[in-house]
């Protein structure tokens, strides 16, 4: 676990996570306090140092690789046919909703969600229709109302769905049960489904992580799965995506959506790093993983015997931790101001994710573990403050 245990200091490194004041500790945007694999590493010095960068463009070799990685490690293999590449997930979303719907139309999403997708949405003219994600207060854990996501489906408006698969911020992974049933409600209405998977490879356990694009045949024909190296290997900086999209009007559909606004067009390190992730870098990933499950653990002890007030809700997916912070405030944005004034610790506001996110904080723990116990240290005084002024 040595890797994962160096502190290394990030500040003047152009990094927005850390552009924070001397003191503070920033546990909030989705990036990782962790070199990435030796691999990636080793590709992309082998590349600056041939010492020529004009225009590329990804060959058999990028894709192959993540098919290669989605058979290894998630036990289907998309074709490579169906795949194409973009600078980023949010540009692929950006690109599908201007291209398989028009301004006016609905897109649904599942609220509280990732805010990104909502800036896809409204930034070009659309509309978010949310089916809220319904919260147990007794057990602390999201589900989804069919009833309702069926409803919104329907409307004549609605044209687009975005999936998270897993969810950020609640930290849980659909079954394949779950989206084979919100694939089977969008092919009846008609609605193209696409499925941010993003953090599909940090998944601990079951259920396991199930790739859209792997559900049967006639249940992918009007899907995007969208996938990047980015989070499992901490290369965000990196903008390298993958669309899987088996539909071949629909891919072509995308494809020049893609194209259309310069998206396609791979930096000088985005392809040898990828392949370097999708060919090399395996075992890395399960020390990295292995490393969040220990980091898991520890919130969960200290918030069971030091926070009897808050909540963890997070299931077994990604490092994002959801916070029920219910009991505590009704005002996330303000409690995690407060936090943030009293303590330095950065965490992110749940009322951003929109549905019930007002009640819950969202906390990053892809650090070192002594960042960690610092961080929940800050927490406790940060909550105990808030509460002594309210």
């Amino acid at each position: 676990m040595g890797e994962f245990d160096q502190l290394i200091s990030r500040r003047g490194t152009d990094s927005i996570k850390w552009q924070v004041k001397d003191g503070e500790l920033p546990m909030w945007i989705a990036d990782m306090d962790f070199k990435t694999a030796p691999a990636i590493l080793a590709a992309m010095q082998q590349k600056v140092g041939f010492g020529i960068f004009g225009y590329e463009e990804p060959g058999k070799d990028y894709y192959t690789a993540v098919a290669h990685w989605y058979e290894t490690e998630h036990h289907a293999r998309p074709q490579t046919e169906w795949m194409l590449y973009c600078t980023g997930v949010i540009p692929a979303i950006s690109a599908t909703v201007q291209r398989v719907s028009h301004v006016g139309d609905n897109v649904v999403v599942q609220a509280p969600v990732y805010d990104m997708f909502y800036h896809s949405i409204e930034n070009n003219g659309r509309h978010v229709l949310s089916s809220d994600l319904v919260y147990d207060q007794q057990t602390h854990s999201y589900t989804i109302d069919f009833t309702d996501l069926e409803k919104k489906l329907a409307e004549p408006l609605s044209t687009l769905m975005i999936l998270c698969n897993p969810h950020n911020p609640v930290g849980k992974v659909w079954s394949r049960a779950d989206l084979i049933r919100i694939s089977t409600l969008c092919k009846k209405y008609h609605v193209i489904l696409l499925s941010d998977e993003i953090h599909g490879d940090l998944v601990f356990g079951e259920p396991a992580y199930t790739p859209l694009f792997s559900l049967p045949e006639d249940l992918i024909q009007h899907t995007i799965t969208t996938v990047s190296p980015s989070k499992s290997f901490n290369v965000a900086a990196l903008h390298a995506a993958t669309a899987i999209i088996p539909n071949e009007n629909l891919r072509g559909s995308i494809y020049r959506g893609i194209n259309n606004d310069e998206l396609g067009e791979p930096n000088l390190l985005a392809i040898p790093a990828t392949i370097a992730a999708y060919t090399q870098s395996a075992d890395w990933l399960h020390a990295l993983k292995a490393k969040l499950v220990e980091n898991r653990k520890l919130v969960d002890q200290f918030v069971s015997t030091e926070l009897a007030e808050v909540q963890l809700v997070s299931e077994n997916a990604t490092y994002l931790l959801w916070f029920d912070v219910s009991q505590v405030t009704d005002d996330a944005e303000k409690l995690t101001k407060v936090i943030r004034e009293q303590t330095g610790l950065f965490l992110s506001d749940g009322t951003v994710y929109r549905g019930n996110g007002r009640y819950f904080l969202r906390m990053n723990i892809a650090c070192p573990t002594e960042m960690v116990e610092d961080g929940l240290r800050r927490l406790k005084q940060g909550i105990t403050k808030f509460e002594a002024q309210n």
